[in-house]
């Protein structure tokens, strides 16, 4: 016979980060909250956090041991990873879940899958997460995607739900259910409301842009939560991408993109762009450091007109700098969310850029990704038959939308008076929880 299941369960397994929350038999929802990790605490921030980074680290095994790399995950890895340098740090795994093509990778000379990958960060996660919240048992709902970054198809969404369950059951949730993200953080919306609403939630990752429309409010099926869904959409267009923009118009062109080499019989030739497409991506750059790219890397530091320029591309992926650029443009993406202009400065060994990026051209090199989420609205309130006006609300939860004509493509369809935003990174996590605290067939 199994045992009661303490906690109604629900992960948000995101890109960037993870959340982790219970509703207990009361309908009180409670957050996981982490450890910050030690670096980020040195810059002052709080000590605690309810978001868990979706970062994966090996530490290189010590010499003639013959074990297995250690694995860290979220702040840990962090810590870890900053503090030794040396090992292999990875992030935005759920990139993966839609690529056939990536079975996995060797680490420290052994191979994991991706299977292997996501377990180790989800028991991790897991781990951390019952320090706060005791036991979780092993029944749990988890968010996805409307559309999963990556390949689209339904042979893409099922590989991909089939690597999300086969990772949570690696972490021990073995009765899982899934949920779409956006109709999760209605739940959260609505857990405030007094009157019935039709909202449209507008939830923006790391990877991908989700949309759910719905008819929300006590009066809604009986009173029963989570409300009536209209229509559902979304788009592989997040906060990855804006700063992949950011990459290509100011990181790259340091590291040597758009420059030449002299090839064989010294003719000139274009350093070749998948190199600079692979740093865009944060869950490709960490990646690169193997034995074919490193050569050819040296062997184009040796022939490029701009040799410099090649020598510090060389030193990014050599040093495994990924973690750290990231954070340089994740802090330039912010300032241009608070100012018409804001700092790009990274700078380590041969590499020294420091650059300042007007909001204009930023919002100009974002103008089509946002065009594709506009599009991605357009699409939802098409299918539920509404126009903006009969929207009531619109709620946006995710970093992205803080990005200011993101922002102003919902205040200018529907008004901004309609338009509220919730606790960005944990409306999902929170709102998960309340699904699994219902009936089975209230999830997806």
């Amino acid at each position: 016979m199994r045992s009661p299941q303490p906690h109604a369960v629900g992960i948000d397994f995101g890109t960037t980060n993870s959340t982790v929350a219970v509703c207990d038999a009361d309908g009180r929802t409670r957050l996981a909250r982490f450890s910050t990790a030690e670096v980020i605490a040195a810059l002052g921030r709080a000590s605690d956090i309810e978001t868990f980074p979706s970062l994966l680290y090996f530490r290189p095994p010590e010499a003639g041991s013959g074990g297995p790399p250690q694995a860290e995950a979220g702040p840990d890895a962090i810590d870890a990873f900053v503090e030794e340098g040396e090992g292999r740090l990875m992030k935005s795994l759920k990139t993966f879940l839609t690529q056939a093509s990536f079975q996995g990778t060797s680490i420290h000379n052994r191979r994991y899958s991706l299977a292997d990958l996501l377990g180790c960060f989800l028991r991790a996660l897991r781990a951390r997460a019952e320090e706060a919240l005791g036991p979780l048992g092993d029944r749990a709902v988890a968010g996805r995607p409307v559309h999963f970054a990556g390949p689209e198809g339904a042979e893409a969404d099922a590989l991909a739900v089939k690597r999300l369950r086969a990772g949570m059951a690696a972490a021990g949730f073995t009765d899982l259910r899934l949920a779409f993200e956006p109709v999760a953080a209605a739940h959260t919306y609505e857990a405030h409301l007094t009157r019935d609403e039709v909202v449209l939630i507008a939830d923006f990752g790391g990877g991908t842009s989700d949309f759910c429309l719905l008819r929300v409010g006590p009066g809604v099926r009986g009173g029963r939560r989570g409300g009536e869904v209209l229509a559902t959409d979304g788009v592989d267009v997040a906060g990855d991408v804006f700063d992949a923009r950011l990459v290509r118009r100011v990181v790259a062109p340091a590291l040597g993109y758009g420059s030449r080499y002299r090839g064989r019989g010294q003719q000139s030739m274009p350093i070749p762009q998948w190199l600079y497409e692979n740093v865009e991506q944060w869950h490709r750059l960490s990646f690169m450091k193997d034995r074919k790219t490193m050569e050819l890397l040296v062997q184009l530091t040796a022939d490029a007109e701009q040799p410099e320029r090649l020598q510090a591309l060389l030193h990014l992926v050599r040093a495994e700098l990924g973690f750290q650029l990231h954070q340089a443009v994740q802090a330039c993406k912010v300032g241009l969310s608070h100012a018409d202009s804001a700092p790009l400065v990274f700078r380590d060994g041969p590499i020294d850029l420091a650059a300042t990026v007007r909001r204009a051209d930023f919002e100009a090199w974002i103008a089509d990704d946002v065009a594709r989420i506009a599009a991605a609205v357009d699409r939802t309130l098409e299918a539920a038959g509404l126009e903006a006006a009969q929207v009531d609300r619109v709620f946006l939860t995710g970093g992205t939308s803080f990005v200011p004509c993101v922002r102003a493509l919902f205040d200018q369809r529907f008004g901004a008076e309609r338009v509220v935003t919730g606790a960005a990174f944990t409306s999902v996590g929170a709102g998960l929880a309340r699904v699994a605290s219902e009936a089975p067939d209230e999830a997806s």
